[in-house]
């Protein structure tokens, strides 16, 4: 990644190597950084995409973030895809949950939904934010 992204979700999960190894083999993300603690839950880990990346690490951290997350429910991310249909049937090949199969939206996208293990969803699709402003 040439340059770091200005803006990078941020999540938290139970069992967060279990989203690192969904994320990497299911979407295709690349595992940049993984930090774990002395008891071997990720503390802070980095994952890209492109030029995108999102953070993840352990939820019952004790950190300062963890408490102001806790409780929180699940969130959405939306990631920008060449070819939807191919990067869906990595993710059903991976047993990924299909929240909304590869659909042709009436904004001229082409898009899909998933759900990790723990409840957030990811939309893949070839809407690309900006890219008309540049």
């Amino acid at each position: 990644m040439a340059e770091a992204p200005d803006i990078c979700p941020t999540l938290r999960y139970a069992d967060a190597k279990a989203a690192i190894t969904l994320l990497t083999e299911a979407f295709g993300f690349t595992a940049t950084a993984v930090y774990e603690g002395e008891d071997g839950r990720v503390m802070h880990a980095e994952l890209t995409y492109g030029n995108g990346m999102v953070m993840l690490g352990s939820a019952g951290s004790g950190s300062e973030f963890d408490r102001r997350m806790a409780g929180g429910g699940p969130t959405g991310v939306y990631v920008h895809v060449a070819d939807v249909d191919e990067h869906h049937a990595r993710a059903v090949a991976h047993g990924v949950e299909i929240a909304m199969p590869p659909t042709d939206q009436d904004y001229g996208s082409r898009d899909y939904m998933a759900l990790d293990a723990e409840g957030n969803v990811w939309s893949f699709g070839t809407y690309a934010p900006g890219a008309a402003d540049e």
